[in-house]
Order: C-alpha cells, then sequence, then structure tokens
C-alpha cells in the first residue's frame, strides 16, 4: 500500500470518521484513500474553516478533529485558526501536502519549512520522510494532540511519501491512545480537605473542562464538594459577560482550586481582583503552566500539581468530608446571574436578539456565538445545552465553520449561530458548504452595519469627530444565503423577530436570518 493508505488507515483505527478540507494536487493521494478507509470529507471553501471545524468537531465529539488542506498556499490559509484551537485546548489534527522529500533544498514547486511557520501555533509538528514511518508519527501526532493540554497537533506529508510504497503494519492501538496523568489519592484527599475547611472555596477551570466538554463531570464535582465551579473560556475572563459579576464574587473567596485554567492576563494573574490572603491549589497537565502559576501567586500558591484536569475533578469529587458551602453557592450564584442592560434605543438591540434566540432553545440545542459586542450580549443572554464561543483565543469568524461542524458532530440537534455582521464576512461562503451538506441550521445575523467594537473605542478615546474605517453597509445577507439554496429571512421590527426565527427553524434548511440592529456598547463596555 502507499504511504497516503498507511496514514488514512491509521486516522480509521484511531477513530476519526470525518475529514474537513479544501483539496489540492498536493494532497490528491489522500483523497483516494479515504474511500477505501470510510472517512468522510467535508469540503470547505477556506483552508482555515477546515480547522475551525475540526475544532469544533473536537470540542462536541470529545474526540480528534482532523483538518486536510494543500501545500504552502493552502497551509498558510490555515495556521491562523490554529491560534483559536490553542486557545480553546481542542485536539486537532493539521494535515497539509508538501513538496517532495526527494526535491528538498532544489526549490520545488511551493516548497516551504511549514513546521518552522506552525511551531509557535501547535504542541508539536511532523514531516515523515518515508512511507515506512508515516504511520508511526501519524500515531504519536494523535497521542500528542490528545495527550496532556489537548492542542493543535500539525503533520505536513510530502508528496513522494504518500506515494511511496509500504509493508509496514499498522501502529498498535496503544501508539495513539491518550497518555494519562492522574491526581493521586493523596493530593486529592489534601484538595478536597481544603476545599471542605474553607469559608468561600471557588474552583474554577479551564476551556477544556467546561459544561459542553465535561458535562455531568461539572455538576458532580460541584454537587460532592459543595464549592462553585466556574468554567472560564472567554478572552475577557473576569469579565465575561456570561458570568456576571464575577469580580465581586472573587474579591471574597479564600480559596480558589484550578483545575486546567491558566493563571494568566484573563484572571488578572491571580492579582488585585482576589481576595489578598486567599489560597490557591492549581492542577495543570502542563509543567510550563505550574512554572507560570508560581510565578504569578508567589506565596499564594499552596499546591501545584501535575495532572490531567478531567482526572482531577473525579478523583476529587470521590473523595469524602466535603464541607456545606450553600450559603457561598448562593452568594456566587448571584453575582454570576447578574447581568447589565443595554439602554433603551429606538430600533432592536443585540440583547434583543439573544433573548428571542434564547425562547427557541430546546434539551437538545447547540448554540454558536461569535462576535464583539454583539458576541458579548449573546454570550450574556443565552443559555444552551452546549455552547461553543470564540473561546480564549479572542479571534472572530469562525461561527459558521462552527455551525457547520456541529450539526455533522450532532445530527440530531438544533443548531443555532448567532454572530454580527463583521464576522460574517470572514467565511460567508461556507454557508455554500452548509446548502451543499444538506445542514439545517439557523444562523442570526447581529447587523448594525459597523465593526462596533472598534466604533465604540473610537467614539470613547478620540471622540465622534474622529471615526475611521469601521463602517460596513446594509447588506442583504439573507438574500445571498437564498441564492446559494438556503432560505433568508430579513427584520427591521422587534415584534417580528421570534416569528422569523421560527420560520428560519421550520424551514429545514440553512438559513440565515439577517436583523437590522442599533449597536451598542458590550455589558461590559470599556473591555475590548
Amino acid at each position: 500500500m502507499r504511504g497516503a493508505d498507511l496514514l488514512v488507515q491509521t486516522l480509521a483505527a484511531a477513530g476519526v470518521t470525518r475529514i474537513f478540507s479544501l483539496s489540492g494536487n498536493q494532497i490528491m493521494p489522500v483523497y483516494d484513500a479515504c474511500l477505501d478507509a470510510g472517512i468522510k470529507i467535508t469540503h470547505v471553501r477556506h483552508e482555515a474553516a477546515a480547522v475551525f471545524m475540526a475544532d469544533a468537531w473536537a470540542q462536541l465529539t470529545g474526540k480528534l478533529g482532523v483538518a486536510l488542506v494543500t501545500a504552502a498556499p493552502g497551509f498558510a490559509n490555515a495556521v491562523g485558526a490554529l491560534y483559536t484551537a490553542m486557545g480553546s485546548e481542542s485536539p486537532v489534527l493539521l494535515l497539509s501536502g508538501d513538496s517532495p522529500v526527494a526535491q528538498d533544498g532544489m526549490g520545488a514547486f511551493q516548497e516551504l519549512d511549514q513546521l518552522a511557520v506552525s511551531r509557535a501555533l501547535t504542541k508539536r509538528g511532523f514531516r515523515p520522510i518515508s512511507a515506512d514511518v508515516i504511520g508511526e508519527e501519524a500515531a504519536l501526532a494523535i497521542k500528542v494532540a490528545t495527550s496532556g493540554r489537548p492542542g493543535p497537533v500539525h503533520m505536513a506529508l510530502p508528496f513522494d511519501v504518500l506515494n511511496a510504497d509500504t509493508a509496514e503494519p499498522l501502529p498498535v492501538p496503544e501508539a495513539y491512545v491518550r497518555t494519562r496523568h492522574p491526581l493521586c489519592a493523596k493530593s486529592a484527599a489534601s484538595i478536597a480537605a481544603a476545599i471542605a475547611d474553607a469559608d468561600r472555596p471557588v474552583i474554577i477551570t479551564g476551556p477544556a473542562l467546561n459544561r459542553t466538554r465535561a458535562g455531568d463531570l461539572i455538576v458532580d464535582l460541584q454537587s460532592l464538594t459543595g464549592a462553585p465551579v466556574l468554567s472560564l473560556e472567554s478572552p475577557r475572563g473576569l469579565g465575561d459577560p456570561s458570568l456576571g459579576n464575577l469580580k465581586g464574587a472573587f474579591a471574597k473567596a479564600d480559596l480558589i482550586v484550578s483545575l486546567g485554567k491558566a493563571i494568566d492576563f484573563t484572571i488578572g494573574f491571580g492579582g488585585t481582583a482576589f481576595e489578598p490572603s486567599a489560597k490557591w491549589m492549581v492542577v495543570d497537565a502542563d509543567a510550563d503552566a505550574l512554572d507560570r502559576a508560581r510565578k504569578n501567586l508567589g506565596d499564594k500558591l499552596q499546591y501545584a500539581i501535575i495532572a490531567d484536569p478531567d482526572d482531577a475533578a473525579e478523583t476529587i469529587a470521590n473523595q469524602t468530608g466535603h464541607g456545606d458551602h450553600s450559603d457561598w453557592r448562593k452568594t456566587v450564584a448571584d453575582h454570576v446571574q447578574h447581568r447589565a442592560s443595554a439602554k433603551p434605543v429606538s430600533g432592536i438591540t443585540a440583547e434583543d436578539v439573544a433573548a428571542s434566540i434564547q425562547k427557541h432553545m430546546d434539551a437538545n440545542t447547540v448554540a454558536i456565538i461569535d462576535g464583539g459586542e454583539c458576541g458579548q450580549w449573546a454570550q450574556a443572554g443565552i443559555n444552551a445545552p452546549a455552547r461553543l464561543i470564540n473561546g480564549p483565543a479572542g479571534a472572530i469568524g469562525g461561527c459558521l465553520c462552527y455551525a457547520v461542524a456541529a450539526k455533522q458532530a450532532r445530527p440530531d440537534s438544533q443548531v443555532i449561530a448567532v454572530m454580527g455582521d463583521g464576522t460574517a464576512g470572514f467565511h460567508f461562503a461556507e454557508f455554500e458548504t452548509a446548502v451543499r451538506e444538506n445542514a439545517p441550521l439557523v444562523v442570526v445575523i447581529a447587523n448594525d452595519g459597523r465593526w462596533n467594537a472598534e466604533h465604540e473605542i473610537q467614539l470613547r478615546d478620540y471622540g465622534p469627530n474622529r471615526m475611521i474605517g469601521c463602517e460596513l453597509s446594509d447588506a442583504r445577507y439573507d438574500q445571498a444565503v437564498a441564492g446559494l439554496g438556503g432560505h433568508g429571512e430579513y427584520v427591521t421590527d422587534k415584534a417580528d423577530l421570534d416569528a422569523a426565527i421560527a420560520r428560519a427553524l421550520a424551514s429545514g434548511k440553512t438559513a440565515c436570518v439577517n436583523v437590522q440592529i442599533e449597536g451598542q456598547p458590550a455589558p461590559n463596555a470599556g473591555s475590548h
């Protein structure tokens, strides 16, 4: 068999059933191999979209997400989305075509040191130099992506290696299975005892341990320890609109247990936002993250332990002798549920859009939220059983890509996405992908005709006479989607909003609800 066959069969053996890809000459052997392995290909319209889709797939399935793009320019298009996957701690494997090994250094067509380019945006990079090692290196890439702190891995695929014959067998299952780092019973007991003894403990988790990805584990952790559990996955951290007045709660906490949450800028480096005498315990699979915790927390850090956060959560929850923190949990819940209200305006607001979408949530809905100011209102106002946002990286643009992958990852779920008109411009062509893939989903575009976050910064910092470069048109995105074969709705009156979303859901098509809104500052205005 060819190197391409060994690669694809290794992916299939590891549980890969779908690859998100944009075609190109150098990766045609992989396409051909997918036919025999039964791996489906979702063919996208931009390489970055493939990575965004792989990211969403990983978050919603708990399995590896795989993106496949062609060499140099295709790879370069894909690279930016790796930053988002890294921030979201998503196990993603980016496969890219590459020039032949036999032509290295000769000026081959689209020759590029791809690993040098991707190094800062991935956990590790691979470039197999023979067909005999391609399966082994693919298995290792999968193990690296899924082990420790999950994240993206890149594998460049030389064209001659893909086409070369090999008799090597598939890697053994152990070669690609996640390496686990359990929390020892002694450490779990110490942390559980500290939680029980504290008056106002809080457990914080990173994006890989949120409600969408960890499910009942988070519920059990809170129930069994008695301590409030808060997942931090927004670049705004303490200003996360989903978490209301989180700063007010943290200012009172006397113990913070971090399970995989980086001690970084999102929580003010563990500094003045917290009670100065509060003690910290940090569990992380990444040794570098523990070094950063030591640097930022100093004497406040009581424990810094290497372990997988999900394993740690389960082990801590199963300890006995938990305390009663019911009053404190209610206090934290009151802080978290606090919501600012938009100033009254004559038109529709992003807050109105979020409230209308919330009415259409059911027990099986996946909500996708992206964008600047409108995205913050949506994060504050939309609560869904499963929810994807643009993550700690703070990049916008992936919303529609996430929605397409969400519908394929959970075909029986209702998928509703909301984004601003700025966000809509990044990957609008993926509406064609969604229609072609027969993906019934609803995308609500909150359209204020501008880059509102930047508009608000200019207005606040420079004044109304210094506005430049933030205007957009009143484009009829709904008509464009209808022209692509989807369903379009156009809303200019608040009274029509609920019915328009209902019709979009009932259409059974890829649908766009284009809502003309009045741009307003985000709930936490001043933090962008």
